[in-house]
């Protein structure tokens, strides 16, 4: 079920983009765990590039992060 913040974000992020993928999360309860929601709007191929591409960008930031650290 969509909380309105994600509805709210999802609805302006339509107005303007062909194609997105919006992932939000909240803090994490005291047992830990997260409510995480995932929705996209657009083409499903897109939706998959796009979250092909974020992911590249994350494993790179991940990968200078890492060679930061060593120096």
């Amino acid at each position: 079920m969509e909380n309105e913040a994600h509805k709210r974000i999802k609805k302006l992020l339509a107005k303007e983009y062909a194609g997105f993928v919006l992932i939000t999360c909240k803090s994490p309860s005291a047992s830990g765990q997260m409510q995480v929601e995932m929705s996209y709007e657009g083409d499903p191929v897109l939706a998959s590039y796009l979250l092909e591409g974020a992911q590249g960008y994350l494993d790179e930031e991940e990968k200078g992060l890492g060679m930061e650290l060593l120096s």
